[in-house]
């Protein structure tokens, strides 16, 4: 288990809630988050903004699928809920008032009483931080919500809210939730790294997988057509990507598991990583992301990793 601040241990890996309700639906979504949870996880990383990018949705689908789930099973407490907000079509950016209105929402939409960890998805830089960060804190004087946390936050601004809190005497956050993985290095560990280290942040790293790059299923540009995010993984179809997914292959062979298992692996082993993010459309897909949360790389796999992948450009 790892620990994420305010209490909260969760298993090492979170389950990304992104594709519910978009190349999920309800019955496999449910299906996914049951074989998740008999798996041991409990972790669950979602947004008010899922999916709201797909054509006739509203924005929260995920957490109403998220939500009947749980008041199906009545597993309430045996998992660990992390939503966002500043992305819902009704309820952008981070006004006080939004940040209140938003969360009621969420909270109808989970069908539950709190939030365990609550994230600003977004920085929404027209709106003081010294505002933002009373709403949350008053959100977690109100019970609704356990924790604070930071996605998508430069490592200044991180610096700024927590004095701000300081000063103010509010809630401090306790993780942050960053771009990061083999092919994409160089914006958290220059930037925000340093900040994790000063305030003892638990880090909750989203595309972990690089939409998929790092499975090893893309590896031309034909790989690519038809699939729904193969234009993200297309930005890592070069030569530096591709070296880092045959020595992921080459690891992979050697312990008797998918490239993906060792991607999450490797992530899960750097400084200050609590749960790598990923998801999983279908149950096929979750042994391989399970088996990284047990999967111990050697030392020589970390550095053949760490060098391929410091060649890829950033």
């Amino acid at each position: 288990m790892s620990g994420i601040g305010a209490g909260l241990e969760v298993f090492p890996l979170a389950l990304g809630g992104n594709t519910f309700g978009w190349t999920s639906d309800e019955t496999a979504s449910h299906q996914v988050l049951d074989a998740f949870v008999d798996a041991g996880g409990d972790f669950l990383d979602t947004a008010d903004g899922y999916s709201a990018w797909v054509p006739g949705n509203a924005g929260g689908e995920s957490e109403t699928i998220i939500g009947d789930w749980i008041a199906s099973r009545g597993n309430r407490d045996r998992v660990v809920i992390g939503t966002k907000v500043s992305q819902h079509p009704q309820f952008r950016g981070l006004a006080a008032a939004n940040v209140r209105a938003a969360a009621d929402a969420s909270l109808k939409r989970l069908r539950t009483d709190h939030i365990d960890l609550y994230w600003a998805h977004f920085d929404d830089r027209r709106t003081p931080l010294e505002e933002t960060a009373a709403a949350f804190d008053g959100l977690v004087e109100a019970g609704k919500i356990r924790a604070v946390g930071l996605s998508n936050y430069t490592g200044e601004r991180i610096r700024e809210w927590f004095r701000i809190a300081r000063r103010d005497g509010l809630t401090l956050p306790v993780a942050v939730q960053p771009h990061y993985n083999l092919v994409r290095r160089g914006g958290y560990e220059n930037d925000i790294a340093p900040v994790v280290a000063e305030e003892n942040l638990a880090v909750v790293p989203y595309y972990g997988l690089a939409s998929g790059f790092l499975t090893g299923k893309y590896k031309t540009a034909e790989d690519l057509d038809g699939a729904i995010r193969g234009g993200a993984a297309g930005n890592y179809l070069n030569d530096a990507g591709l070296a880092v997914v045959k020595v992921l292959e080459e690891i992979a062979r050697e312990h008797g598991v998918a490239p993906a298992t060792v991607a999450l692996a490797w992530l899960r082993g750097r400084p200050g990583i609590a749960a790598p993010i990923a998801s999983a459309r279908t149950v096929d897909q979750l042994p391989a992301l399970i088996a990284s949360a047990t999967l111990d790389l050697t030392s020589a796999d970390v550095e053949a990793l760490d060098e391929v992948s410091a060649r890829v450009p950033q």
